[in-house]
């Protein structure tokens, strides 16, 4: 342990001579505070509060990512290409040794960088209500929506499978299937159905309503608030003023749907909000049921004359309180560590083998699709190429879905909208991330450059 932690020691030391760490650590001391000053959101303190988290954390982890990959490449290549690697080698040090401290020493460094501009990032989050003088209305609402961790719950997708049954017989029926789905094959037809059957299920017209159910919400503190995060995705004919006029009534319904005998608990609201925006309502924790049922039923107003469409996933959730901002905050710079001992681990592998110049490029073509994972993944479902569709299915859907997917658990999509980063969502990632893939890449890493000659004895 003492000879890996020598040349930890000796890579930190290589690393703060690099002129690129001082540029990265300069930007970061210098953008950090003028995005707090200048980031004005939607004019509101969680508007400031959640615009300067995206940014300022995104912009940490983008730099401290390249800057983890820069070095962890370099501190191997210039090592050999200075022929410096000889006076290390020709000591009582074992090859995996040499290379584990040199990921020792990258993941500290970036640790501790992480922890400077995370603790930046905190202090000036905690104390921009003091200097930017905010109503009290504001200082409320930042509290219930951004100093918060909230779980989000989402209503199950509905069960449209009679409805899509039912359209796909009317139209064989009709004759009018090869008209609507000409060169369709039957699997596509059922799935345009289930699509429009389901956007079906989550619109309602002038005068109608929705209903979604939820079970076991277990609030913290049964005195606390329970809050409806909602949007309107379209309507049918936009109003003059873009507002949409609705009822809300949460509660335990199911003495009215059901005809269930007991306390019949509703909490009325009414509302005006704009489309395409999300909105929050707030409720008194008491709606919910003893059993931890709890209903959301929404009412299309008459007067806007239009109907009303909420998205799917997203569309209407139900938060409530479930750990704190410190603790979320906390976990999200875990996450942002995970990738850090990641990209160490990539860039020490392909330092074994690959001059600077091509490891580099590699590392950071890996790190890009890594931040776009999911998206690329899902833009393959929607190649019309049937040739580009197979080629996809046997060869590039592996290859991606080997790669991380740092956006599927993203630091900013939890903490800007003060929602609940678990404990099992970190572990997901600590298990995918550190356990087997940096681990595969260290292990192969250790082989290349066992087997790697570093130098020739010349007689």
């Amino acid at each position: 342990m003492r000879r890996i932690w020598a040349v930890a020691v000796n890579t930190i030391r290589q690393a703060l001579r690099m002129k690129v760490a001082f540029i990265f650590i300069l930007l970061l001391v210098v953008l950090l505070p003028v995005m707090a000053l200048t980031t004005t959101g939607d004019d509101t303190l969680k508007g400031k509060l959640q615009t300067f988290v995206s940014y300022g954390l995104s912009l940490t982890s983008l730099l401290l990512c390249l800057l983890t990959v820069i070095i962890s490449v370099h501190t191997l290549t210039s090592d050999m290409k200075y022929r410096q690697i000889y006076t290390v080698i020709t000591k009582p040090i074992r090859r995996f040794e040499f290379l584990l401290g040199k990921l020792l020493g990258v993941v500290l460094l970036g640790a501790v960088l992480l922890v400077v501009f995370s603790v930046l990032i905190y202090a000036i989050v905690v104390y921009t209500p003091r200097y930017f003088n905010p109503s009290q209305a504001e200082i409320i609402q930042a509290q219930n929506e951004f100093f918060t961790a909230r779980k989000a719950l989402s209503p199950p997708d509905p069960d449209v499978s009679k409805e899509v049954a039912q359209a796909l017989k009317g139209l064989v029926e009709s004759g009018d299937i090869d008209q609507v789905y000409g060169g369709m094959s039957n699997e596509e037809i059922i799935r345009e159905l289930t699509v429009l059957q389901t956007a079906a299920k989550r619109s309602a017209d002038a005068g109608q309503e929705l209903l979604w159910e939820f079970e076991n919400v277990r609030l913290q503190d049964p005195n606390g608030s329970l809050f409806i995060r909602f949007k309107y995705e379209q309507v049918s004919v936009t109003p003059a003023d873009s507002q949409i006029y609705s009822r809300w009534l949460i509660g335990d319904y199911r003495a009215y749907k059901y005809g269930i005998p007991g306390d019949v608990r509703l909490y009325p609201v009414q509302r005006k909000d704009p489309i395409k925006t999300f909105r929050e309502i707030e409720v008194p924790g008491s709606v919910v049921a003893d059993d931890g049922y709890v209903a959301v039923l929404f009412l299309n107003d008459q007067s806007n004359g239009a109907s009303v469409m909420f998205p799917l996933g997203e569309g209407i959730q139900l938060l409530y309180k479930a750990d704190t901002f410190t603790a979320n905050f906390i976990r999200a710079n875990l996450v942002i560590l995970c990738r850090l001992i990641f990209l160490a681990s990539l860039g020490i592998l392909a330092s074994t083998f690959l001059s600077f110049p091509v490891a580099i490029l590699g590392c950071v073509a890996v790190f890009a699709i890594a931040t776009v994972n999911e998206f690329v993944v899902e833009s393959f479902y929607y190649i019309d190429s049937l040739d580009m569709t197979i080629v996809y299915a046997y060869t590039l859907k592996w290859l991606i879905r080997l790669l991380p997917q740092f956006d599927k658990v993203n630091p900013s999509r939890y903490l800007v909208p003060g929602e609940l980063l678990s404990w099992s969502a970190l572990g997901f990632v600590v298990l995918s991330l550190i356990c087997i893939k940096a681990f595969l890449l260290m292990i192969l890493g250790l082989i290349i450059f066992s087997f790697r000659e570093l130098a020739r004895i010349i007689v």
